[in-house]
């Protein structure tokens, strides 16, 4: 993989999506542009309908996607592959931005890759066979990042991109969580285990700037307070203000989830009149919508959502969970 093409921005930001995250991916674009960042959002097209290419047209950058038959989690590093930058920051589309992140920008162009490190239990990973396994010697035990944002300088790309590249390549999808693999497996986080095991095996630790978990949470983002719906402002108890807001798992524009500060500010980002891509309400499920209406729907969303995921818990305790998946392989197999 050749990553020595000259730069074409300073700093761009670069995404992957489908159809089914048409809504993140313009929340997320309409997020960047709300608090101030005017780079380029440049995006793997991994499967976008005619219409949403064409109501993204005049905002972000399209590219295709690589020939080869990856699933689109294998994508991320496509993107400034094929449109490199002096800057490159990889973000996921169920990302909202909620605070300008020159800090950030300005750590990964002073030579250093910048990323949060990923929600406990999952922020001390490790397992020694990524060694072995994408041919890269010892590893280094550090934080765990989440793939979800990274950012990094030209300089650092080839010793980043290809690598990322061959050894997602190289683990498929069937040990992942997107196949038949179990948290216990090398490669079960698939993209996020290839990229933290090169982090540990070929970046010295003076390379890596490794930023809490809690400047980019996760669900139910406890503790965050939306300070200002207006400018997206949150902030923590003790003045804390997160960088942005990672909805990983269920995502609220595919199906009903508990009410947070990021459902609210997504409704915000599809819908109100100042975002830079408007969606017509009739593309968005009745619970992202606005009115009474909408907000009947929301809470009435809501408490299923509390009711399934409980129930989800109640499974996992008693280990039920785990018996129905091994009896649905037995069965399949």
């Amino acid at each position: 993989m050749d990553v020595s093409i000259a730069p074409e921005s300073d700093t761009a930001f670069y995404s992957v999506s489908d159809r089914r995250f048409f809504p993140g991916l313009v929340a997320l674009l309409n997020s960047l542009r709300l608090v101030g960042h005017d780079e380029p959002l440049i995006v793997v097209d991994a499967g976008l309908t005619p219409g949403q290419r064409e109501l993204l047209a005049d905002h972000v950058e399209l590219l295709r996607a690589p020939a080869s038959e990856q699933h689109p989690v294998f994508l991320a590093p496509a993107g400034p592959v094929q449109r490199p930058s002096q800057v490159a920051i990889l973000i996921d589309a169920d990302i909202i931005v909620t605070r300008h992140l020159s800090e950030l920008v300005e750590a990964a162009g002073a030579g250093r890759v910048v990323g949060f490190v990923n929600d406990p239990p999952n922020d001390v990973r490790f397992h020694p066979e990524w060694g072995p396994a994408l041919g890269l010697g010892p590893l280094r035990r550090q934080p765990y990042l989440n793939a979800g944002f990274v950012a990094f300088p030209a300089a650092l790309s080839s010793r980043l991109l290809p690598e990322w590249t061959e050894g997602q390549n190289a683990i498929g999808v069937e040990g992942t969580r997107y196949g038949r693999g179990s948290l216990e497996d090398p490669f079960y986080f698939a993209d996020q285990d290839v990229l933290n095991a090169i982090l540990a095996a070929r970046f010295g630790s003076g390379e890596l700037l490794f930023l809490e978990h809690r400047l980019a949470p996760h669900p139910p983002f406890r503790g965050v307070n939306l300070v200002d719906e207006r400018t997206l402002a949150c902030r923590y108890g003790d003045g804390a203000e997160p960088y942005l807001l990672h909805h990983v798992l269920a995502k609220p524009w595919l199906k009903a989830t508990p009410n947070t500060v990021y459902s609210t500010l997504l409704s915000r980002l599809l819908l109100a009149p100042d975002v830079t891509l408007r969606l017509d309400p009739g593309q968005l499920p009745l619970r992202l919508r606005q009115g009474w209406a909408a907000a009947a729907d929301r809470r009435r969303a809501g408490t299923a959502a509390f009711v399934r995921d409980n129930g989800r818990r109640q499974l996992g305790r008693f280990r039920i969970r785990s018996r129905l998946a091994r009896l649905g392989m037995r069965h399949a197999a």
